[in-house]
């Protein structure tokens, strides 16, 4: 028999393994297959996300195009150095409307916030008590003159009789000291009726001014007197207006950006032409003119008031309101301006970036001068004929390569 006949033998044989073997085998199989597929599932799986960040990932590893940005040269120029100061306007003439006689106010004659003249009628006091002191005065005055001319008749007529000793020379004496007497108390009934009939036209209360006349402070039928005040009429063409200014730019403003004369500092101020800005920012589009400087510096707060006239046709502007004054008071030679979109502000620091060679950009630190128009002086930091980034400088880096293009610069640019 040979090893093929055995092998059959042991084949034919049955098994001495108990079942419970034969299931233990199949279930470790099972296991098996089970880890085999889910191992081939997580390989298919880590390809797939390895396949999905490299799309990703290429186009953050493209190289990028130099960033588009527009950029202006610094440029350099002789500056007005401007003032600017608060003002306050005011009436070049403001007069309080009072009555000079005690009476009962029973008209008034004009329209509140309208254009008055000056002597036009405003208010009417009841004229009937001054009407009849005139009327007393004046008969008084004819009494008094009805006296003088019967003794003027008395001198004429003893005169020559004194003379021929017809009568005593006392008597004649005491006839003229009459005249004179009465000739006296015919000036003072004179003065009297004067002094009524100018009572009697002040019960008509008049402007002393041309000008706007304000709102009435007082009623009809309210009894007033002298200082009752009834209203105010403000002489606004030309307009006063009213600003301080430090010791130091006094006498900047006092020399002025023109060239050093003789002239005295009143007249060299005078000649400086102020401009207006109002509360809503605009400009005024009249200049104004210093008028006068007030005689000294207050101690309290080191500044010195001036006053300034501005022309006011149509009375826009009124007494009260608020504005802000500007005037050159010296000349900045050779100042670096660049316009104000050019200059960011970063924790109260301000920078500009410069464009170098390469087209490398650097960012550096300045310090800013005056504002000009639409334009920033610079300082310190920044040299004239530099180019300097106005459009895009917010995105930009120090060391950053960009790709430039001139821009196209404004007209007060």
């Amino acid at each position: 028999m040979n090893w093929r006949d055995e092998s059959r033998l042991k084949d034919d044989q049955p098994s001495s393994l108990p079942r419970k073997t034969h299931a233990a085998a199949a279930e470790s199989e099972g296991r098996h297959t089970g880890r085999r597929i889910t191992w081939l599932c997580f390989a298919v799986l880590l390809g797939a996300a390895a396949i999905l960040c490299g799309c990703k990932s290429k186009p953050q590893n493209a190289a990028q195009p130099p960033l588009q940005v527009q950029m202006v040269q610094a440029t350099m120029r002789d500056v007005p150095v401007n003032g600017d100061w608060i003002a306050t306007l005011d009436g070049y003439v403001n007069a309080q409307i009072q009555p000079q006689v005690t009476g009962y106010l029973i008209k008034q004659l004009y329209s509140e916030g309208s254009y008055v003249r000056k002597d036009q009628v405003l208010f009417q006091i009841d004229p009937q008590t001054f009407q009849a002191n005139l009327d007393l005065a004046k008969a008084q005055l004819a009494q008094a003159e009805a006296k003088l001319a019967l003794t003027e008749i008395n001198v004429k007529r003893d005169t020559p009789l004194a003379q021929q000793h017809a009568i005593a020379q006392s008597q004649l004496d005491s006839e003229v000291a009459e005249q004179r007497q009465t000739a006296a108390t015919v000036q003072a009934s004179e003065a009297t009726v004067r002094q009524a009939q100018i009572n009697l036209n002040f019960t008509h209360v008049r402007s002393l001014t041309d000008g706007i006349a304000g709102i009435a402070t007082t009623q009809m039928g309210n009894l007033v007197a002298p200082g009752t005040a009834l209203t105010a009429v403000s002489k606004v063409d030309p307009i006063k207006v009213y600003f301080a200014i430090s010791e130091q730019e006094y006498m900047r403003f006092a020399s002025g950006p023109q060239v050093a004369t003789k002239i005295s500092e009143q007249k060299r101020s005078k000649d400086l032409e102020l401009q207006l800005e109002l509360a809503d920012g605009t400009l005024y589009p009249h200049k104004g003119k210093v008028i006068f400087t007030d005689r000294q510096i207050d101690p309290q707060t080191g500044t010195i008031k001036l006053v300034a006239a501005f022309a006011n046709p149509g009375n826009i502007l009124r007494p009260g309101q608020f504005g802000r004054v500007h005037a050159a008071t010296a000349v900045n030679r050779s100042a670096v301006l660049v316009p104000q979109r050019c200059v960011t502000e970063l924790q109260g620091t301000y920078q500009v970036a410069v464009v170098g060679a390469g087209n490398k950009v650097t960012v550096r630190n300045v310090k800013l001068g005056q504002r000009v128009g639409s334009q920033w002086i610079i300082e310190s930091g920044l040299n004239a004929g530099e180019q300097v980034i106005s459009e895009g400088n917010a995105k930009v880096r120090d060391g950053m390569i960009v790709n430039p293009t001139l821009a196209k610069m404004e007209g007060n640019e």
